[in-house]
């Protein structure tokens, strides 16, 4: 159940002010490794209650996921007794953390300073679209936005004929979330060695572009430029998965090694000796060539042959995987990743927490929580007494 306490945040109590998914994908890490989460929802509740599939309209599948493990607590902000509330709440929280643009958080009086006047030891996050200090701060921001500016989706193209294309996963939202989430721990462990907490910034925007930065910065990384901002290997039009004879194959062959021990296994054909094949840096410069040509290759045999050749050769590659196919991988069976329970929806079942720790193992809670479960038990735990949370809920501060 939620708030259990079981994993390396055991402890540490989170107020989450987010909605949609980058936010709450960050909240939910720290709800799997231990950390009492409280989510607090406004009248219409987090928007990714209503979408579908789900067991009601007002948990559907995506919520019921990334909220898992949290406890509920359904106020109306607009009203200064609902701020109030989260002030006294924030006096006995370890972390704050909101996904509102700044303007809309300074308005309902829960900014910064606000909430560290209520406890100096809270590590305060903001998560939003484009840090506050640019022109672009107030622009509303999601997931597509984000990958358009940042420069992912003109990447995309590169490898689509030059049509732009989003990539076929909300991965501006999840890398800013892990950010997020890292970033929020780095400041807890800050506050262990000088006892005092700090206000955090995450803009997806920024994150997004130092994301794709890492490889694709390149010659640009020198003053003046020793070439254009992009790494060309990952740019390739030969850079896909390969065709076999009965079907498609990812294969990566990328070391020196992997490279001679592929050659042995096709017999040292000539072309296997053109200078282009003998070292990353002629590799890389001759890119999309050398794929081309293992591309030709590949067609030749099955699917089933080259990967009996590629695991004796030790080069990495694999069929290619299909959601629903993982859904029974004998990888993912064996080290339990999958969890399926019984709860009052019925059997659910969740992707595991990807990391291990040997002393502190996290665990996954409940599904998310219908809008509003635990407003009772937070708000008593707080100190508030029977009659201060029936005038609460009476004036509808604390939405029933």
């Amino acid at each position: 159940m939620s708030g259990k306490g079981q994993g390396p945040l055991a402890g540490v109590r989170v107020l989450d002010l987010t909605s949609v998914l980058m936010g709450p994908y960050a909240t939910q890490i720290f709800a799997d490794l231990g950390a009492d989460v409280i989510k607090i929802e406004g009248p219409g509740g987090d928007t990714t209650r209503a979408i579908p599939p789900g067991p009601d309209p007002t948990r559907g599948a995506m919520f019921l996921n990334v909220n898992r493990g949290k406890r509920s607590l359904a106020l109306d902000l607009k009203q200064a007794s609902a701020r109030e509330v989260v002030l006294r709440l924030a006096a006995t929280a370890d972390v704050f953390i909101h996904s509102m643009r700044a303007q809309a958080i300074a308005r309902l009086g829960l900014d910064y300073a606000a909430l560290q006047q209520a406890n100096p030891r809270i590590v305060y996050a903001n998560l939003y679209g484009y840090g506050r200090e640019g022109p672009y701060r107030d622009y509303p921001a999601y997931d597509d936005i984000v990958q358009a500016a940042s420069g992912v989706v003109d990447l995309q193209a590169r490898l689509s004929g030059g049509e732009p294309t989003y990539v076929a996963n909300v991965i501006a939202d999840k890398v800013s979330g892990l950010t997020g989430a890292y970033a929020v721990i780095a400041a807890l462990f800050a506050r262990e060695r000088t006892g005092l907490g700090q206000e955090v910034e995450v803009p997806m925007f920024e994150t997004m572009v130092s994301f794709a930065a890492v490889e694709h910065l390149c010659g640009s990384l020198f003053s003046p430029p020793l070439g254009p901002p992009e790494y060309p290997r990952a740019t390739s039009p030969s850079r896909r998965p390969y065709r076999t004879a009965d079907g498609h194959i990812g294969v990566m062959i990328y070391n020196d090694k992997q490279w001679q021990a592929f050659f042995r296994e096709l017999g040292d054909p000539d072309w296997s000796r053109d200078p282009m094949f003998a070292s990353l840096r002629s590799r890389t410069e001759n890119i999309t060539t050398v794929l081309a040509r293992v591309g030709e290759v590949l067609a030749t045999r099955s699917t089933a042959a080259w990967m009996e050749l590629f695991r004796r050769a030790e080069i990495p590659a694999t069929p290619i995987a299909s959601l629903e196919q993982l859904l029974h991988d004998p990888h993912l069976e064996q080290t339990g990743f999958w969890q399926e329970r019984e709860t009052e929806l019925g059997t659910v079942r969740f992707p595991g927490i990807p990391t291990r720790f040997s002393d502190t193992p996290g665990a996954i809670g409940d599904p998310g929580p219908r809008r509003g479960a635990d407003n009772a038990a937070v708000l008593a735990e707080a100190g508030f007494d029977a009659d201060e949370i029936a005038a609460l809920t009476a004036s509808g501060a604390v939405l029933g």
